[in-house]
Formats: structure tokens, sequence, C-alpha cells
């Protein structure tokens, strides 16, 4: 190779070298924390510019000041109030008036309830968001071991919106050709629930709603596996459920795990317990509260196969470690943790036929002005 030529292929590689970096994200904001031992990989990596990014959207309602709960109670002055019946008059105005700021400030009281009568059931979203309620109050009161003393209101998952940005429903997957080259094990194409990886897409539906699949798959015995029934290819379903995790809070695998021995609890960070009790609270949530939803939603609200919109951990965290920063909300609202629950809820045939009334999202809280309607029916 002459001089020339060796000339031209060191400077071809150092633009190729150079296109490579000038590709990847630079490490502008990044932080590691070793949390273990030298040599193990033991560091937390922290995005700071991710964070940052988040957190200028997060702009927390201002608490309006406390109500007294002396007084009449709401159940009995107004009509149709199944689950806020307990609060005071004032609470219970103080509290519509959160959700409506939490959860359709665009389209006010209307949104959920029927434009100049308030009691009236006819509206879908009025029976939603009854079981949501009841939903908040279950996370706050017996959930403690994830959301500890922070808790979470409507404004947690919502931010402003009718519906929350980050929902699932059941993955059908991409269409593609029958035989050999369907045989794809949900995988080998790049999927969003799973950070754009080939790795399984629908983890949510194996392991976040009913009769889910063990995460437990690393084998406690040398090769080979002797009675470990999993395999490889469970081990790729619970590495996309990881990714989900990583990607929904914002952190890596460290904030959970010992990179020397990825299994063993007893060396592992403590926010491992805390991930535990999250998985498990948000499977009981959607298995409780959100797929029984199912039969009241318009089609419309529904996923590619018909299921209800679901919750996973990107609902709450949207890409932070602690939900909204950990700003404690519920401290200003406790009347979100005397919702009364109705034991045995399932949708009746009344409430499924709702599923056809479609909410105008162009209504706003301007439209209604009938103070005598809303005084008499209740909010």
């Amino acid at each position: 190779m002459n001089t020339i030529t060796r000339k031209t292929v060191t400077v071809a590689a150092l633009t190729g070298a150079a296109l490579l970096v000038t590709g990847c994200e630079l490490p502008v904001g990044i932080e590691t924390d070793q949390k273990g031992y030298r040599g193990l990989g033991m560091e937390q990596v922290t995005k700071r510019h991710l964070e940052a990014r988040k957190r200028v959207d997060l702009v927390i309602p201002e608490a309006e000041r406390p109500a007294s709960s002396a007084g009449p109670k709401a159940g009995d002055i107004y009509s149709s109030v199944e689950v806020l019946g307990d609060l005071s008059i004032a609470e219970f105005n103080r509290l519509m008036n959160a959700i409506t700021a939490w959860v359709s400030p665009e389209q006010g009281c209307n949104y959920c309830h029927v434009p100049g009568d308030f009691a009236d059931e006819n509206i879908y979203t009025k029976i939603v968001s009854r079981n949501m309620l009841e939903m908040t109050k279950t996370i706050n009161t017996e959930w403690d071991a994830h959301v500890g003393e922070t808790g979470v209101t409507c404004y947690t998952c919502h931010m402003g919106q009718p519906v929350p940005a980050e929902i699932w429903f059941e993955d059908p997957g991409p269409r593609q050709a029958a035989g050999v080259a369907a045989s794809r094990m949900g995988q080998n194409l790049a999927g969003p629930n799973v950070a754009s990886t080939s790795l399984p897409n629908d983890v949510f539906s194996a392991f976040l709603a009913d009769d889910p699949k063990d995460l437990r798959v690393t084998p406690r015995t040398t090769l080979p596996m002797g009675d470990n029934p999993h395999n490889l290819m469970d081990a790729e379903w619970g590495f996309g459920l990881m990714i989900h995790m990583s990607k929904a809070l914002g952190a890596n695998c460290t904030t959970c795990h010992n990179t020397n021995n990825f299994p063993d609890w007893q060396t592992s960070p403590p926010e491992r317990v805390t991930a535990w009790h999250g998985l498990e609270m948000v499977r009981a949530l959607n298995v409780d509260y959100l797929d029984p939803l199912q039969p009241v939603y318009p089609d419309t609200q529904l996923g590619p196969l018909g299921d209800a919109p679901k919750t996973n951990c990107a609902t709450c965290h949207n890409g932070l470690q602690l939900p909204l920063d950990g700003a404690n909300m519920l401290a200003d609202y406790p009347e979100l943790n005397r919702v009364q629950r109705r034991e045995g809820w399932a949708p009746t045939e009344a409430d499924a036929e709702l599923s056809e009334t479609q909410v105008d999202p162009d209504i706003s809280a301007d439209d209604f002005d009938d103070d005598a309607a809303e005084e008499a029916a209740g909010i």
C-alpha cells in the first residue's frame, strides 16, 4: 500500500469515527454515582438533561385553601353522589374544582357531567371517574409500600389531560407474512414498549395483567438447568419489562439490582423491594379497576383488540424516578383518602349502553352557566 493510499484510509477511518461520535448522545448532563464495590459496575447513571426536559412541562396546579369538614354532607344534599357522599359540601366542591383542573381544564365540568343536569348518569366519563376515585384511594391506603406517604392524586397520571399520556393496550404486533416468517415469538421488530429494542413487545400483557408470566428465570443450579422450566425466551420477555421500567423511571439497572448478582435480594438496593410492590400494585389496578371498565368505554377509547386502557410504570412516573418529581399533592387533598368504595362493583347493562355516549372535546366550562341547575343537581 503506497503512502497516498494509507493517508486516504486513515482520513476515511477518522471521518467515520467522527460521524459515529456525532451520531451518539454526548455525555453532557450525565452523572454517575458509585453505589457498590469498585469494578462491579455498581454505578447509578443519571441523565440530568433528560430529567430537566421532563420538569419543563411539570407545572402542578396550586392547591386551594383547605375546606371545612363541618356542615351538611354532599350525599345528603346533592343527588347521585356515590363515592364522595361523606365529604362536606365545602370539601366536595373544593375537590371537584381540583379534579377539573387536574383532568379536564379545557373541557371543564362538562367532561364528566351532562350540561344542565350534573346528577344525570347518562355519560360514560362519570362512571369511569367514580372507579378512578376508588382506585386512587386504594393506592393511597393499601399500597403505601410503593407510594409511601406521598401517595397519588388524579393529576399524578392525568397531568391536565382527560386521558393520561402513558397508557397501554394489548399489542397485536405489526401485520406480517404467514408460515415460518410469522414465528417471531413477539420480537425481532423494534417496538416503543421496550425502548425500540427487538425484545418481545407486548410485555405489559405478559406481566401487568391477569395470569402474569414468571419474572424469576435465573437458574439456581449449574448446567444442565435441571428443574428450571424457563428458557432464554422467558429471559428475553423479562428483559423487555426491565427496559420499560428503566425508561419509565429514567433509571438504570443498578437502581434496583446489584450487578455482582442480579437475582440476589439480600445484596440488592432497597429500591428493588419498592419496585416489586409497584409491579404487584399495577397488576392489581389493571385487574380490579381498569379492565372491568371495558364495557363502559366507547369503541374510540378501546385498543386495537377491543381492550380497555390500562396502566404501567410510565403512567405515574413519566420518566422520573419519583412521580411529579416527588411533589406531595395528597397532603393538600386528604379528601381522596375518604372516598367510599363500592364493594363488588361491575358495569351494568345500562352502564355498557353509555359507551355510545360521546364527550364533545370542544365543550368548555363556559358552555354551562345555569347556576340554579348546578345547585339543585350537585357536581
